[in-house]
C-alpha cells in the first residue's frame, strides 16, 4: 500500500492524504481499489482476512482476493458499479469481451475500422 500527502496544490485543500495499492509491472491496482471501495461501502464483507461478496468468500487476504477479480471481471465490474450507485457516480458499461483500453478491445476496434475502409 501506497501512502500519498498533498503538501501544497491550487485545487484542493493541503495536507490531505491518499492510500493506494501500487503493484510492481502493473500500475495502480484498480481491483484494490474495487475491495477498499467496497468494503467501505458495505457492498464487499471483511470478515477478519476474507473478503466476501454475496455471501460467497472471494479470497483471504486483500492479494487472493484481487487475483480473484482479476480472473473475473464481470463481477468486478459489478461490484464496482454497486460502489459507483453508492457514491452516486455514473456507472460502466457492459464488457465486451476484455476491459476498456484492454489488447482484445483495441483489436476491435482496428477490425470495425478496416471493416469500414473496405466498404
Amino acid at each position: 500500500e501506497t501512502k500519498v500527502k498533498v503538501v501544497k496544490n491550487k485545487i484542493a485543500p493541503p495536507f490531505k492524504e491518499a492510500h493506494f495499492d501500487i503493484l510492481y509491472g502493473e500500475g495502480t491496482s484498480r481491483e484494490g481499489e474495487i475491495l477498499d471501495l467496497g468494503s467501505e461501502a458495505k457492498i464487499v464483507e471483511k470478515s477478519g482476512a476474507w473478503y466476501s461478496y454475496n455471501g460467497e468468500r472471494i479470497g483471504q487476504g486483500k492479494d487472493n482476493a484481487r487475483n480473484f477479480l482479476k480472473e473475473r471481471p464481470e463481477l468486478a465490474r459489478e461490484i464496482e458499479n454497486k460502489v459507483r450507485v453508492s457514491l452516486g457516480v455514473p456507472e460502466l458499461g457492459a464488457i465486451k469481451g476484455a476491459e476498456p483500453g484492454g489488447k482484445k478491445a483495441a483489436k476491435e476496434v482496428k477490425e470495425v475500422k478496416e471493416i469500414k475502409e473496405v466498404e
